[in-house]
């Protein structure tokens, strides 16, 4: 329609929530379907953290809250990454938004020009090349090999930074593969960052809780403390909390970037839910022994799918360090017939295939940026994840 902005072609609606709401219609319509599509733990907010959000109605804290955020919960936020990171912020230079996906937006907004580029690591979350275009910034993307473990080498970082980059956006554990950068692969990119003083780093650590068989999260600003000025540090409640659905992630930073964002979300939202800002106070401060014993139960989970997927014809996976996703390759699955005479030519067509064939619904490789591949979150049940790895076996045997 003409009077829509043109700004609206160069980007497309979320593919993750697209499968999931496909997935939703399916169902309501009478189809048995599995769905592998959402990035959301299955278990449900801790009793104690729901307490607190009904503490705070019951106290009549439900009033409009700072655009930075209650000052109890930045204080808090300045608390974990001391006790996580080892990262010294004043509450000053907290920002606290509606989720992780509108703090990345308010920095992007607050600090892209028309052309200035953003490094990003494919795959990737399907958000940040469309923010970055919203922005009228440039995505510029480094595809690392299956044989790295999807993660970037600091030749390909150096080889992607120009004197137009403003940015380069890291996230690990990844969304939507599951990698995870140990201290010295983050140190190996570190020291490229270092020559490149006009380069600033935002780190997305959504996932930073979720990790398995002893592996340690690390940090750039912690890694690299001379990157400690030009790093945006993003976290959240939404995973590892199980709190998707209250809208609370943060960033900490440079004082001048965060008022910028508070400015940006100070025309827009204004703030997110004061009762969800002390649902997570709650959430920061209280027990976390729940989150072992979720983890527990997501590498379970993990080691099911990818073994299920590695004895599948066509298909092999990666065993990943976090996050609670599988991104396997179907290269072996390209170029087969289904037995209604259709050719599998991409990874779209092969999650279109395990649809419509077997019910099962995964979001296709393209959608973040790396093929042939695709997504699989194993954050659903046990029961529910075995069917759907027979169901994916019967599809890939069934082609021709």
């Amino acid at each position: 329609m003409s009077f829509l902005a043109t700004r609206l072609s160069n980007i497309k609606p979320s593919p993750t929530i697209a499968v999931t709401t496909r997935a939703a219609e399916l169902r309501a319509a009478g189809r048995d379907v599995i769905g592998l599509g959402a990035g959301e733990p299955d278990f449900d907010t801790p009793e104690h953290i729901k307490q607190a959000a009904a503490d705070a109605m019951a106290a009549g804290k439900t009033k409009y809250a700072p655009v930075a955020g209650i000052p109890e919960l930045r204080e808090a936020i300045v608390a974990a990454f001391a006790r996580n990171n080892g990262l010294t912020y004043a509450p000053d230079q907290i920002t606290v938004g509606c989720g992780g996906k509108q703090t990345i937006y308010n920095a992007l907004m607050a600090t892209l020009d028309a052309g200035d580029e953003v490094v990003i690591v494919a795959p990737y979350w399907v958000s940040y090349p469309d923010i970055t275009l919203l922005a009228e910034g440039v995505p510029v993307f480094v595809r690392p090999t299956l044989e790295n473990g999807f993660k970037m080498q600091p030749e390909e970082l150096a080889a992607a930074i120009t004197p137009k980059t403003k940015w380069l956006i890291l996230n690990s554990p990844s969304n939507p593969s599951g990698c995870a950068y140990s201290r010295d692969e983050l140190k190996a990119l570190t020291d490229v960052l270092l020559d490149h003083p006009h380069v600033w780093v935002m780190t997305d650590d959504m996932y930073e809780k979720i990790v398995y068989d002893g592996f340690e999260f690390h940090t750039p600003a912690e890694v690299e403390p001379a990157l400690y000025e030009r790093t945006l540090t993003l976290n959240g409640v939404s995973k590892a909390y199980c709190m998707t659905g209250w809208r609370v992630g943060w960033a900490a930073g440079d004082r001048d970037l965060v008022k910028a964002m508070n400015k940006i979300q100070s025309q827009c939202t204004t703030s997110t839910s004061t009762i969800s800002q002390w649902a997570a106070v709650t959430a920061l401060n209280g027990p976390h022994d729940f989150i072992d014993e979720h983890n527990a139960s997501f590498r379970a989970r993990r080691d099911l799918v990818v073994d299920h997927l590695n004895d599948t014809e066509g298909l092999s996976c990666l065993r990943p360090e976090g996050a609670f996703y599988v991104y396997p390759s179907c290269a072996g699955l390209i170029g087969r017939t289904t037995p209604d005479g259709r050719t599998l030519e991409s990874d779209l067509d092969v999650c279109s295939y395990f649809l419509d064939a077997e019910g099962v619904a995964c979001v296709h490789g393209e959608a973040f940026g790396l093929s042939p591949y695709f997504r699989i979150s194993y954050a659903t049940s046990t029961e529910a994840l075995e069917e759907a790895c027979q169901r994916i076996k019967r599809a890939c045997a069934a082609l021709g």
